[in-house]
């Protein structure tokens, strides 16, 4: 796409966030929610537009090649990524539960589930290229140390003489399929011959054979012809897919994918003379327009040393550094710094009055307070109704942000003539503008330090002529000042150093981060985590989670659902330091369901879109390396030390629920609890600052103690059995992913249909047995059967409705799955008997919120 289109996009997504501004920045306070439902409409109707507005950002800031503009675009993406987030923890809090349904929102919109789909950033790893790459270099170097990893493989023995036997069978077996081949062709043959011997020599007339010939002929080409206008048409209004490509340079998506890569060359050569013009700029305003400054400033701060002596009868005291200097004096004050200004003045006159009357004030203050309180009690209950029953959002961190690129997007760029600006290269203006402030702040530094000399030399040459009382009065209440000056920075650094106190001991304070990142390699802790893009992990959307809620039915999470909370819990926050600032902190991430629903597929994913660091702190990897507690110590300060350094990062606890068992089997040697105190102690130390997350994996947590896996995992994921959309899509893109085609004669509805309660895992593993390479080889003479898949998928155990429901019954033990549970029950107290019983309910919900 042009430049122009790109910057249409960017003023259409500016649109709607001056909506969105106008109705969450109201001039009036909005009254709180009353009814739960309507609230959570009119949240994840923001939600969406959100990410409406998001979606197109990203695409923007991608492709936007004008430097300035990226820079402003950066700033706005990063705070509606943050507003995103924020709604999403509103939502949580509001409906307690991680998962979410806007059918009927969507329809209202005309909108399609993949409009809703998050999109991540591009620039989480393109902007950080380069240190991917050293990184990536320095571990393949490590590895490459280490020499290759050698797979204990269990050999076969066998003796010479089975050896022999086993190569006779095959061979005889070889044989008769060879021989009975033959016999048969054989047989046939003289079948053919007999039958013609029988027939006879042909009496047919030549005219009536030629007839048949062409009826023939004619009704199979006239089928032919009627079955490819037919796959025509379907191909047209999309019922089957467009055959593929005979290579992909020839695809339109190839084409795009290169002109966005030649944007993406030209953004760095952008930027490249972006950062030389500020350079150049600068110099150039500080040789041209600096002199003039300097004069300029030096005759008004002389005209106020006069005006100063005029009035008072002695000269000022000239305004330190910390305080601004002499662009103190001049500057212009707000009504409001006016009126605090006044304020001050007042409060300084009153302090300088007897004490007597400030008695009387306190006193008859707290005899306001008291009455004030009584009448508060009085009115309490009322309160506290009005706020239990209505629902309020928290005070955002990201709407300022938004507010502010939004108004600097409308005071610079909506109305800014740029016909003149095809090949969008920076503009000049903007920079005078801005490196003029910088060097004006320069010039006035070096001018304050004149004109401070100056007005030193003034006061010297008056108190020469008054004589040298004056000097000693004005010495000693300097010297004071100093003194009280040094005694309160003197107090402060005690007060500092106090706090240090407090921080943890660094253990390895004599080592570098290159050799604490060499040894956790070494050790196997620090591992290269493949390359999976999270739109690997495939999922339909689920199209009736907004009839079951409101038919009171708990519905299962779709895969789509899991992919999005993947994304809004670990991928948004990790690519971003200004987002995982101020965005709801999220430490740790448990991925709980089934074995082969994708639990690792997604830390990878995590892993691959933010180009974090993976470290593998599973009880098996960690067992038999720093023993005892000081060692267990070492490697927690190891692994969290050079994750702070080399941000963002991923800890991976596998088997999380080997963490928290009730009972450890006497067989098991890996000494699997040995995180269990540690872990709750780690999630406090790491920090908003801190891109770090742990994420965890279990495929049966309701083996292991409830409340220790939930203490230690802030957030839990919940992943299902594929439904049968999902179950549609992943046959159709497994099959295609390792070489087979698909052809009407393979039934995916039915294979679909019959594969309930297998994973994505089992149809990769039928998949890669049924297409082998002698397969994928016949595929062009013998297409793909249904049934073909049915026998490897036999042999593997499928996941039984059992259980995903002693999954579902174990999340909802846990702290959000009461709540939900309770949430529901309130609801229905409501719905059944009105009055008394729902208010209390209200209440008790409305206190449990304040308390949090």
């Amino acid at each position: 796409m042009s430049h122009g289109t790109y910057n249409f996009q960017w003023g259409e997504a500016q649109t709607g966030i001056h909506d969105l501004l106008i109705q969450e920045l109201p001039a009036e306070p909005t009254k709180p929610e009353k009814d739960r439902l309507a609230a959570f409409q009119n949240y994840a109707t923001l939600y969406i537009k959100y990410l409406q507005i998001f979606r197109r950002l990203e695409q923007c800031y991608d492709q936007i090649v004008h430097p300035q503009k990226r820079r402003i675009l950066r700033h706005v993406l990063d705070g509606v990524t943050g507003r995103v987030l924020e709604l999403k923890n509103e939502m949580v809090l509001l409906e307690f539960s991680e998962f979410h349904y806007f059918d009927d929102i969507l329809s209202d919109l005309k909108l399609t589930p993949n409009d809703i789909e998050i999109p991540i950033p591009k620039y989480f790893i393109h902007e950080k290229y380069k240190v991917l790459q050293d990184r990536e270099k320095l571990l393949g170097q490590i590895l490459a140390k280490m020499g290759p990893q050698e797979e204990k493989k269990e050999e076969v023995t066998m003796s010479i003489e089975d050896a022999i036997r086993l190569i006779q069978v095959h061979e005889r077996a070889r044989q008769g399929r060879l021989r009975a081949k033959f016999m048969r062709e054989i047989r046939i043959q003289e079948e053919r011959e007999r039958l013609a011997a029988n027939r006879g020599a042909p009496t047919l007339d030549p005219d009536v054979a030629a007839v048949r010939i062409q009826k023939i002929w004619k009704g199979y080409a006239i089928r032919k012809r009627t079955r490819r206008e037919r796959e025509e048409e379907m191909m047209f209004i999309g019922m089957i897919p467009q055959p593929l490509p005979t290579s992909s340079k020839n695809t339109h998506q190839y084409q795009a994918e290169k002109v966005e890569e030649f944007r993406r060359v030209t953004q760095e050569e952008h930027e490249r003379e972006y950062q030389q013009a500020l350079d150049t700029i600068k110099n150039k305003i500080r040789e041209v327009e600096g002199p003039d400054m300097k004069e300029t400033m030096q005759d008004q701060i002389r005209q106020w040393f006069i005006e100063c002596r005029d009035a008072t009868g002695k000269f000022p005291e000239f305004p330190k550094e910390d305080e601004g200097g002499s662009a103190a004096i001049f500057k212009e004050k707000d009504p409001a710094e006016v009126e605090a200004e006044l304020a001050g003045k007042e409060d300084e006159k009153g302090k300088k009055k007897g004490k007597k009357k400030d008695k009387k004030d306190k006193k008859k203050k707290d005899k306001k307070d008291k009455k004030g309180k009584k009448g508060k009690k009085g009115k309490g209950k009322g309160d506290d109704e009005e706020e239990e029953e209505g629902f309020k959002m928290q005070p955002s961190n990201f709407l300022p942000t938004v507010k502010e690129s939004s108004d600097k997007y409308e005071t610079v760029w909506m109305e800014r003539d740029e016909t003149n600006n095809f090949s969008q290269k920076h503009d000049s203006e903007l920079i005078k503008e801005e490196k003029r402030i910088e060097v004006e702040t320069e010039v006035r530094l070096q001018v304050d330090e004149l004109m401070r000399q100056e007005l030193k030399n003034l006061k010297l040459a008056v108190d020469r002529d008054k004589g040298k009382k004056g000097k000693k009065g004005k010495k000693g209440k300097k010297s004071g000042k100093k003194s009280g000056k040094k005694k309160k920075k003197k107090s402060g650094k005690k007060s500092g150093k106090g706090k240090k106190k407090k921080k943890e001991k660094d253990l390895t304070a004599d080592r570098t981060i290159e050799s604490l990142y060499e040894e956790l390699v070494m050790e196997g802790i620090l591992i290269r985590s493949p390359k999976v893009p999270l739109s690997e992990f495939r999922g339909e959307y689920s199209y009736l989670g907004t009839t079951l809620r409101q038919a009171n039915i708990e519905p299962m999470p779709s895969l789509s659902d899991v992919r999005q909370l993947v994304a809004l819990y670990g991928i948004l926050p990790l690519g971003s330091q200004a987002v995982h600032e101020k965005s709801p902190l999220i430490k740790s991430v448990l991925l709980a369901g089934p074995r082969g629903t994708g639990k690792r597929t997604l830390v990878h994913a995590i892993c691959t879109e933010t180009g974090a660091n993976l470290f593998d702190m599973t009880a098996t990897n960690i067992a038999g390396k720093y023993p005892g507690k000081s060692g267990l110590q070492m490697l927690i300060h190891m692994v969290f030390k050079v994750a702070r350094q080399l941000q963002p990062s991923v800890v991976f606890v596998g088997d999380a629920e080997r963490t928290f068992l009730k009972k450890v089997p006497k067989t098991d040697k890996t000494d699997p609890k040995r995180l269990k105190k540690d872990l709750p102690k780690v999630l406090k130390t790491i920090k908003p600052e801190d891109r770090v997350l742990i994420v965890g994996t279990s495929r049966c947590p309701f083996e292991c103690e409830l409340k220790g896996i939930t203490g230690s995992f802030q957030k839990i994921i919940l992943i299902p059995r594929p439904d049968y959309a999902s179950r549609n899509l992943l046959w159709r893109t497994t099959i295609s992913k390792y070489g087979g085609i698909l052809t009407p004669t393979l039934d995916v509805s039915s294979l679909s249909k019959i594969t309930d309660g297998y994973t994505p895992g089992h149809m990769v593993t039928a998949s890669q047995q049924v297409l082998s390479e002698r397969r994928i080889a016949q595929l062009s003479k013998r297409t793909l059967q249904a049934t073909e898949f049915v026998a490897p998928l036999a042999r593997i155990d499928p996941i039984y409705k059992e259980e995903e429901e002693a999954f579902k019954s174990w999340y909802g033990k846990t702290p959000l799955g009461k709540k939900r549970a309770k949430m529901a029950q309130g609801d229905d107290e409501d719905d059944g008997g009105k009055g008394k019983k729902g208010k209390k309910g209200g209440k008790k919900g409305g206190k449990k919120k304040k308390k949090k």
